[in-house]
């Protein structure tokens, strides 16, 4: 039975000639698990809050959106407000409260619930998502993947019976991301929801998917059941899914294609011999001058609070790539925040380029020597278009691609754009020492490998990186070695691919399809070179 219908949907945004969306429709079962993809502006997102009308944006809407038989225009506030539940991607800006109880209880006090109501959904929900001893916390006390879970029990406290969700999983680690995404698919199964969701990590949610719709330039390309869709897909869509159905499908094979771990491990290993189980890896090189050592440095947010970082000692040498892996709440952002000045440690000691950081005298730190990309891009813009953001810098040796995007105003692009955007103003001040908070944050596939060749030339060109990520593939790709923050401290750094090798959950998907067959095939293109280089096996 149908439960939603879209009919020539299309949007335009104040001031933009093309439209955002154009003429989309399509119809989702009940219970269906709907998976939307497409390249960074593509029109996900404004697909997406179109279906919610409280969060539609500001500007033009045609066409009709029907839910269980009824147009959403002549819905209720209430009705409007409860049918259609929406999950964004910025959890801190959909949390408006100060307590967890009262954000569960925030919606339907909104729509006047009486007290007794409240209180059974609160307490059921809060049951169900975990939440009943944490209940009277500070919401802002909450890990990342605390407060993504709050923004979902806040929304399925209202009953939905479409859940509609924008990259929820794209500011959380990979257990967090992967906790979320079993728990969108428990309230799928369990409960019938029907779900649409738009995310650049697919590992975890392809694999419940009934279906896939692909968004191209604010058109609906594909909207078919996923393994049809998988099978007469072409790269547009390919490039976006997960590494067991890229290495399938870069191996040239044919079937069904493999959409988890375990299906694509069985494929690897009964087909593939593994004669040679390494490929010749070049160790990442580095200078043997360091560009950042902190010894044993304390930092906490209030005098009696508990230490965030707690004897964090470490050294980045000039030249390399670093990558800082590590769960929410771990303190990465913090520790990025003060190797880049932002804060003071209580103690220990941080060098840059061999200086401690409480000699670089009026902002000298920041003028060719330190530059950071925090998480929220948006709090470097300050004008009204990318053109006057752009428009005192030279960033001409880098093809950022930014041109097509002069008349938009920063914060109209897609996240991806955005960061693309951010990452050119942090470069502006030509850095030795880059720090970056999440870079491939709402990235496509298309412009993280953008992002992934800008970091290459400017290693290439002498500058050192240190990359705080929940992404392990990119850092695989990337890093020449990593660490994780446990417990405010880092581990001991290992080369990258030694260290995903070890990990169980802090890894990548390329790994644990290969483990025990290949050594060190980190990335899916490790994978896929080994399987190229064995060959088949005899069946």
């Amino acid at each position: 039975m149908a439960i939603l219908t879209v009919e020539s949907l299309s949007f335009k945004y104040p001031l933009c000639e093309r439209a955002a969306i154009n003429n989309v429709s399509f119809t989702l079962e009940e219970g269906e698990f709907v998976i939307l993809c497409g390249e960074g502006g593509s029109g996900k997102s404004t697909l997406l809050r179109c279906l919610k009308r409280e969060v539609i944006p500001n500007g033009d809407l045609a066409g009709k959106i029907i839910v269980q038989g009824e147009d959403t225009d002549n819905m209720s506030t209430a009705a409007s407000a409860a049918v259609i539940g929406f999950v964004s991607q910025e959890c801190e800006q959909q949390i408006v409260t100060d307590k967890v109880w009262h954000e569960l209880a925030f919606g339907l006090e909104s729509i006047g619930a009486d007290k007794e109501e409240i209180s059974l959904r609160v307490a059921e929900t809060a049951a169900y998502f975990g939440f009943s001893d944490k209940l009277h916390m500070d919401t802002a006390d909450l890990s990342g993947g605390e407060k993504q879970l709050l923004a979902l029990a806040a929304v399925m406290v209202m009953r939905p019976k479409i859940l509609v969700l924008d990259e929820p999983a794209s500011q959380l680690d990979p257990i967090a991301a992967r906790s979320l995404a079993e728990t969108v698919r428990r309230l799928n199964r369990d409960r019938g929801i029907t779900v649409i969701i738009a995310e650049h990590r697919l590992d975890n949610i392809l694999p419940f998917a009934d279906r896939l719709m692909l968004l191209k330039d604010g058109e609906l390309v594909i909207c078919d059941e996923r393994d049809k869709a998988l099978a007469y897909a072409e790269d547009d869509l390919l490039s976006e899914m997960p590494a067991p159905v890229r290495i399938f499908h870069e191996l040239g094979c044919e079937g069904k294609y493999p959409c988890d771990v375990n299906s694509a491990r069985r494929f690897v290993v009964g087909r593939y011999k593994n004669d040679i189980r390494m490929l010749e890896t070049v160790k990442g090189s580095h200078s043997e001058s360091k560009a950042l050592e902190a010894k044993n440095v304390t930092y906490r947010y209030e005098r009696d609070a508990k230490d965030i970082i707690d004897g964090l000692t470490l050294t980045v040498y000039e030249g390399e790539i670093f990558a800082l892996l590590g769960a929410n709440g771990s303190g990465k952002t913090t520790a990025l925040s003060l190797i880049s000045g932002g804060c003071r440690a209580v103690s220990g000691s941080i060098k840059i380029f061999g200086k401690k950081l409480k000699e670089y005298k009026n902002n000298s730190l920041y003028k060719g020597n330190v530059s950071l990309l925090p998480q929220d891009v948006t709090t470097l813009f300050l004008h009204n278009t990318v053109r006057e953001e752009l428009s005192e810098m030279n960033i001409s040796q880098i093809p950022f691609g930014l041109d097509k995007y002069s008349d938009k105003h920063p914060y109209d692009l897609s996240g991806g754009e955005r960061q693309l955007l951010a990452l050119a103003k942090v470069l502006a001040v030509k850095p030795k020492l880059l720090l970056l908070d999440e870079p491939t944050k709402s990235l496509d596939a298309l412009a993280r490998e953008k992002l992934l060749n800008i970091l290459k030339e400017l290693k290439a060109s002498g500058m050192t990186i240190v990359i705080v990520s929940h992404d392990t593939e990119f850092c695989a790709e990337c890093a020449d070695r990593c660490s994780v923050l446990f417990m405010g401290r880092a581990l001991p750094p290992m080369p990258t691919a030694q260290l995903l090798d070890n990990n169980d959950f802090f890894t990548t998907p390329s790994s644990l399809i290969s483990r025990g067959h290949y050594d060190l095939a980190v990335t899916p293109q490790d994978v896929i070179s080994l399987c190229r280089k064995n060959g088949r096996a005899e069946r």
